[in-house]
Parts: structure tokens; sequence; C-alpha cells
């Protein structure tokens, strides 16, 4: 959920340079092509003796009025990070406003390119991935890619040895299984960033935010009340954010990469970061954008993940899904990005010489609610600029506060049945 008019604004100012006043001009990213299904791939975790076999489905989104508009979701997959055969990274980024492609692919590309040169990413993975986070969102806005009112979330997971490293920005979700006796339970490895929860609306109140509903700015319901019951029950007309004397930029997320005009009002590119370590219980985890969520709750997309031995059917059935539930709901549908990681093999024989004793109980190390203190971080090299100073400022005083065979191929509901036709491709 991004926007107003669905993940792309139109009420909003021109983009100008903040120190010289004059129109700055900036080119489109050139994004690479994205690939519709990736084929089932499997990963070796050796340090640990076991594998992680994955797959990914990204699915463009329909909409009547724009039936050219581009996939604005992106994903990044890469296994052996640095060379180490026991780092690999899983990120979605599901971009928004209208140079929401170019970012999303701006930010999957630098976001991991960071870490994989951040030679303390052993020593201290908290400290690498906060400073990555900052440093492309300080890049992306001395880009050529108008980030004015643009941008994109992210959700990402860093595996190393037996621990998941789990960053957020923004309202996409991370999900793991979790085996518990015959049950099967959800558990998520991150929280959406938006305005229902209480901590966020707080922060970015204090930043000068106003937290309204599409329906209270424009004045068909009291803005003074600030009281929007939970996310289900209200994600048709959710809260969002407003500058202070303007109808923009609307945004239904407190975090993000880009967005500089929302950064001014607290809207930031501080990751919140769990921390997990796996164990024998521990069966797959999920990473998909809220094109899957939407609808779909983290239990409900963990319980239908679960049917499928392959997680090419299971990213299949869960994107069908999303994808109906979109068309039952409303007359368009989001870009849908879903990446499963089963794992495989993890047991007490697979700890590592320095462990003694593998826990098969869930296990959450800390989560860390994007307090951490950037003061800490290294500044972005040079090579890449540095952060305007306002916005800067602005962000860093917004801180504070099963078969085993595969089942046939699932067909997504035609849109027909909604004025225009449309087409899954799970080929």
């Amino acid at each position: 959920m991004g926007c107003v008019h669905g993940k792309c604004c139109t009420r909003y100012p021109s983009s100008s340079d903040g120190d010289s006043g004059r129109r700055r001009e900036k080119r489109p990213y050139k994004c690479k092509h994205i690939l519709t299904q990736r084929s089932l791939e499997l990963v070796p975790v050796p340090s640990h003796n076991f594998t992680l076999q994955f797959s990914v489905l990204t699915q463009h989104g329909y909409y009547p009025d724009t039936v050219e508009r581009e996939n604005q979701d992106s994903f990044c997959i890469k296994t052996q990070l640095q060379g180490n055969p026991n780092i690999h990274f899983f990120g979605v980024f599901d971009g928004h406003g209208q140079y929401g492609a170019e970012c999303s692919n701006f930010v999957k590309d630098r976001l991991v390119e960071r870490l994989a040169n951040d030679t303390t990413l052993l020593d201290d993975p908290l400290k690498a991935y906060n400073s990555a986070f900052l440093a492309t969102n300080s890049e992306l806005h001395d880009s050529e890619i108008d980030d004015t009112m643009s941008g994109t979330t992210a959700i990402t997971v860093l595996v190393v040895g037996d621990t998941l490293y789990v960053a957020n920005v923004g309202d996409s979700r991370a999900v793991i299984a979790v085996k518990d006796g015959d049950r099967i339970l959800a558990e998520d490895l991150s929280e959406d960033q938006t305005p229902f929860r209480k901590d966020e609306y707080e922060r970015v109140k204090l930043c000068g935010a106003r937290v309204l509903s599409v329906d209270q700015v424009e004045g068909l319901k009291d803005p003074n009340i600030q009281n929007w019951g939970d996310e289900y029950s209200q994600g048709g007309d959710p809260p969002r954010l407003w500058v202070p004397d303007g109808m923009y930029p609307g945004t239904a997320f407190t975090r993000s990469v880009g967005d500089s005009t929302a950064e001014k009002i607290g809207v930031i590119a501080v990751p919140e970061i769990s921390v997990v370590r796996l164990t024998c219980n521990h069966l797959f985890f999920v990473v998909a954008s809220d094109g899957v969520f939407e609808f779909l709750s983290s239990r409900t997309v963990v319980n239908m993940a679960a049917e499928y031995a392959d997680p090419r059917d299971a990213c299949a059935a869960i994107a069908g899904e999303s994808y109906k539930l979109w068309l039952d709901n409303e007359n368009r549908t989001d870009d849908i990005t879903i990446i499963i990681v089963q794992i495989k093999g993890l047991s007490n024989s697979g700890a590592s010489a320095t462990d003694n004793e593998v826990d098969c109980g869930p296990m959450l190390m800390k989560s860390i609610k994007g307090s951490f203190d950037t003061s800490s971080v290294s500044e972005p090299e040079e090579t890449y600029g540095s952060v305007r100073t306002d916005l800067y400022d602005t962000q860093q005083s917004c801180q504070h506060s099963v078969s085993m065979n595969r089942s046939a191929a699932i067909v997504v509901p035609s849109p027909m049945m909604h004025q225009r036709p449309s087409q899954l491709d799970v080929g």
C-alpha cells in the first residue's frame, strides 16, 4: 500500500534543487529486465551443514487505466556474498510513485553491492546493514532518478551461517514457518511500518506530518479523530502522511528509501532489524511485497506455502490467490513479488564445531526497532556524494523517538470479468 492513487501520487510539486532553487532535471535510471519467474535453485550453507532451496516469482500488476505501466517491484537474490559460501542475501523492493520502478531497481542493485563491499559485514552485521541502507538512500537522492515523490520499500534477509538478519523499511514483509508438534506456525520476521503503529505514528507526528485518511484530508470525515482501527478493517482508506500545508505525498508507510519530500516529515530509510537463529524446527521463510499481504495474512501465506514440496508451486499458488483477491476486492491488482526459501537438513549434527547443542525451539535473538545510533555509522563515501544537509538533519531528529510430485500449474483468474484480460506467467 503506497501513495494515494495506488502506488503513484499525482498531487505533488515539481521537483527542484533545494539549495539553488533551480529545477533539477533527472533522467530515468535504466533498469534491467526482471524475470517473471526464476528456476528452482539450491545453495549449501557448509558451516552448519544445511541447504537453502528457493524460488521467486514476480507478477506485473493489472491497472486498467494504465495498461502499459511497468512492474515497479524488483528482487535481488545474491548467494555467496563476498565469496563466502555461508552468506546469502534475499530481498524484495516495492517501488512507488512516478519513478518507482527506477527507484526499486537502483536500490536493489546498490544495497547488496554496499553489503558485498563492506569489510565489517561479518564483524558487525547490524552496523553494516544500517550503513548500507543510509548510504543507498543518499545515493538515490544524488542519482539521476527524481525521487522527490518516488521511492521504494525494502524487505531483506541476510543469511549468515545459521542466523537470519532481517532488515525492513516499509510495509512489505518477511515471515518464517516454525514446526510446533503437528502444527506449523507463522512468525513474522518484520513488522509493517505504517501509521497504524502507535510508535511510528508518534514519530512522524513529531516530525511535522499530518496523519489523515484520504476521506479526512478531503473533508469527508472529521480530521480530529486520530483512530483508524487496524490495518485489516481500514485497509481501503488507511491513515496517510501529508505535509502540513499540502495534499501530498499521501504515503501509507512511514519508512522508505528515496521519497525526499516525505523524508522531511519523518519517512526515513533507517531499517528495523530482527535477528533470528535458525533451528531444526524452522521450515522455510517467505519474503514478499505488500501486494501479497494486502489480502492474505502471514498465517495464510505460510499455510499455503506448506502445502507444496516445490517452492515454485508455492510461489505460483500464493501469487495466484493474491491476484484473485485483488480482483475480488478492487478493479486493479498491485504488483506481486514473492521469494520462498526452504531450510533443508538443519539439525543438531549440522551445528558448527563451536556449538555444543542446537536448541530446536524458535529463537528470536533480538529485534531493533530502528533506534540504531546512526552517529556510529560511517558516512557514505565521497564517491557517491553526501546526504543533503537539511534532509539528513530531519532524518537524524526523527529517529528518536506435501507431495513430492509437482502440482499442476496454478492458473490465475482472467480479469476479463473485470473489464480487461491479463495473465500470470508461471511457465
